[in-house]
């Protein structure tokens, strides 16, 4: 099937020559072809250039004068398979607990693992795929999704399962982490070590068999897990070929990113509390830095400084971080939005971080992220606006008229 759209006022994110990533400077040229066509066959991207060279070939017309074509985002962090909500920890939050209160008290992750230890993998697939398609229609078109709510054997692996079973039932890219060091069981608080045993020894052995996930991650967080469990569970992954994924300075500094960069981390996230040093370690590496300004706005912590970070030559991508405690939103827009907001990054840096460096994060450079010959036609067709800036400007209104994956209107 041909589909070709004409009159593009603007296609946002050309790359004609294949780019992994871009760094530094660089975030800030966004290019894009005005009055173009975009040719889209058996759901890959085919050609695209100035409607004066479009050319005359036969299939679907789609004319969408005023309007803008990008490609769909790319949400390389989020923990969309929970079951139930925490809203009654975020009005805690309002009265004057903390994250770090709550969590003493036995909510947060620790409260999400006891309602998904009792919820089905039936009912969890049919709680996750909501959310799935809820962020599809908001123009999320590849999307990591990790364990970590589940804190046991079998919960981990029907958490996993289930983002095997949205892998194989919807038509965008996901990606599969393993998250079981993302916090220390209650029965293990006094023996740290031995959790870390168990999912070493007798869960990770069952997550490569079943081949359940492509990535490891692990919380490296005061009170949660150390640089040196870090690099524990990162060596147990490797052995097993999953490829690291790092939550790391969200709260403090204590090593993470270094231990990140010692194993090749594929990304590094949250990166709320950044040193120089920490800057430092990740410049002229090949792993990505990810920022989740969603969490930053709903727990009312600091923002990752952008500005510094990029301004030091460093890539950055963008994230929701869905989650049902600390960032219960997967609306990509909102992101881009928040970044140039608070985040003073402007919407060339944001749009970039938010496609191309995301696929990245996610090892899908070559397939989703840009508006380039062979990619999947995963897009955004805008409704009529002014400009791509008008999409982080107007923060509380969706400018999304449809969403399209491998070329077809996603409903």
């Amino acid at each position: 099937m041909t589909t070709i759209f004409k009159n593009i006022k603007e296609l946002i994110q050309i790359r004609t020559e294949p780019v992994s990533f871009v760094s530094g400077k660089e975030m800030n040229k966004l290019p894009t072809i005005k009055n173009a066509f975009l040719v889209v066959e058996n759901g890959l991207i085919s050609d695209f250039g100035s409607m004066d060279d479009c050319p005359e070939i036969e299939g679907e017309i789609v004319d969408v004068t005023g309007k803008m074509i990008l490609p769909s985002w790319c949400d390389s962090h989020t923990h969309i398979v929970y079951a139930g909500h925490r809203e009654d920890e975020f009005v805690d939050r309002i009265k004057g607990l903390s994250y770090k209160d709550i969590a003493n008290n036995g909510g947060g992750i620790l409260n999400s693992a006891k309602k998904l230890q009792q919820t089905s993998e039936e009912d969890l697939y049919e709680q996750s795929k909501v959310r799935l398609e809820e962020v599809m229609q908001l123009g999320t078109g590849a999307i990591e999704i990790k364990s970590g709510y589940g804190l046991t054997k079998d919960a981990e692996l029907k958490m996993l399962r289930v983002i095997k079973k949205l892998k194989a039932n919807y038509p965008i890219e996901i990606k599969a982490t393993f998250l079981g060091a993302h916090a220390v069981p209650t029965e293990y608080k006094s023996n740290k070590d031995a959790y870390l045993k168990i999912l070493i020894d007798d869960v990770l052995p069952k997550v490569a068999e079943e081949k359940l996930a492509e990535y490891i991650d692990i919380f490296c967080e005061t009170g949660y897990f150390s640089a040196a469990d870090t690099e524990l569970i990162l060596e147990a992954g490797k052995a097993y070929g999953l490829i690291p994924k790092i939550h790391v300075n969200q709260f403090t500094a204590i090593g993470g990113v270094q231990a990140g960069v010692k194993y090749n981390a594929l990304s590094v996230d949250h990166l709320e509390e950044m040193r120089d040093d920490d800057i430092a370690a990740l410049q002229n590496t090949t792993t990505m830095p990810v920022a989740l300004p969603g969490c930053s706005y709903f727990l009312n912590i600091p923002y990752t400084p952008a500005r510094k970070m990029i301004d030091a030559g460093l890539p950055l991508a963008l994230a929701t971080d869905y989650n049902p405690g600390s960032t219960p939103s997967g609306n990509m827009n909102f992101v881009v939005s928040t970044a140039c907001i608070k985040m003073k990054m402007t919407p060339e840096e944001a749009i970039n971080a938010s496609t191309i460096n995301g696929a990245y994060a996610m090892g899908l450079e070559h397939k989703v992220g840009s508006i380039t010959k062979g990619k999947d036609a995963n897009l955004i067709l805008t409704k009529p606006i002014n400009s791509y800036g008008f999409i982080p400007y107007a923060f509380g209104v969706n400018q999304i008229e449809k969403v399209y994956i491998r070329g077809e209107v996603f409903k």
